[in-house]
């Protein structure tokens, strides 16, 4: 059936719907304001679906990948012993995936058949390097890499102390170039693979109490893009995808302070299941690029290219609810001390 044949039948059907309004209705959408607002909204729509449609295509760089066939795939998962990873490593598996986790914590519940473990250290280049190893010996190469694990800590830049800002930059930015040195090579051979970076909104914002987690995340981001440039430019790989997520808030061990006080806390936080969600999708219909969960945060990368002071008056927002927080904090830990001195 012929574009033309399609449009036609389009314009008749709409044709016929139009005859069977009351005779108001029908004398209220023939005005020419309203002709013109029709023809506005069909517009917008339309752009928005080519935005949509050519960069998805951009994204994966014009050419399609080979169909996911879940036997086929092997997925190497970082942090899969708790949060956000232990939900990838579930929903994977519930799809017949094989799951390799690295991750220094062990899990504290049964692993499926099809999911196997190793302890790592992540900030150890030598150790993911020992492991990877090990790894295409017991099961192949993986075909995917979803870099998960992440750390994150309170505190002013003045009040953090250095072992904890070093362990977040090597866990959430500085492990990718390991592992990516690791399993990338035999994606790049056979023009078939998925790298997955959890990056942040921080990446996007820097907030009071976030110096050094905000730095990892943006990190993060960067390393995503030049990784995707390197691949299609470089490597010639372009059937190898690179994703990069993006979460709010997510109930996870990390922030138990914020889901502790989160109604003084006032933004929302989402479950691990709709980062899984986000993550799953990405590899199954085989589709790279940047992903903002959820979706109605989309605009947040645009943050960078407004005025300084929007920007500035945006962060200030923010950053505040960090202080509510905190004083809220001290006050509970006063009068919890209090309550104890009289007992």
């Amino acid at each position: 059936m012929s574009a033309n044949h399609i449009l036609q039948l389009c314009l008749e059907k709409a044709q016929a719907l139009f005859s069977q309004l009351p005779p108001n209705a029908q004398d209220y959408l023939s005005r020419p304001f309203v002709h013109k607002a029709i023809a506005f909204v069909t517009a917008i729509q339309s752009l928005r679906i080519l935005n949509r449609y050519l960069s998805q295509r951009a994204q994966n760089n014009w050419v399609r990948s080979r169909p996911w066939d879940a036997s086929k795939e092997l997925v190497l998962l970082t942090g899969g012993s708790s949060g956000i990873g232990k939900q990838i490593m579930e929903d994977l598996s519930k799809l017949n995936v094989k799951v390799i986790i690295f991750d220094i914590q062990e899990p504290k519940f049964p692993l499926p058949s099809n999911v196997f473990f190793y302890k790592v250290d992540l900030t150890s280049s030598a150790a993911i390097k020992e492991m990877a190893t090990k790894v295409r010996i017991d099961h192949g190469h993986p075909t995917v890499l979803i870099n998960n694990a992440g750390v994150g800590f309170g505190g002013t830049i003045l009040d953090e102390p250095e072992e904890k800002i070093r362990l977040t930059v090597e866990v959430n930015t500085l492990s990718h170039f390991w592992t990516v040195k690791e399993f990338l090579p035999s994606m790049i051979k056979n023009d078939h693979g998925h790298i997955v970076n959890i990056a942040s909104l921080a990446s996007f914002v820097a907030l009071g109490e976030m110096a050094d987690y905000s730095c990892s995340k943006a990190g993060a981001l960067a390393f995503h893009e030049s990784l995707t440039q390197e691949l299609k430019h470089w490597y010639g790989a372009r059937r190898v995808r690179t994703s990069v997520i993006h979460p709010l808030w997510v109930q996870t061990p990390m922030i138990n302070d914020l889901v502790q006080y989160r109604s003084q806390f006032g933004q929302p936080i989402m479950t691990p299941e709709k980062i899984s969600q986000a993550v799953v999708k990405q590899l199954v219909n085989g589709n790279g690029g940047q992903v903002v969960v959820p979706s109605s945060q989309g605009l947040a990368a645009m943050i960078r290219g407004l005025p300084n002071w929007i920007q500035e008056r945006l962060r200030d927002h923010a950053s505040q609810g960090f202080v509510k927080l905190r004083r809220l904090e001290q006050e509970l830990a006063g009068s919890q001390g209090q309550k104890r001195s009289m007992t």
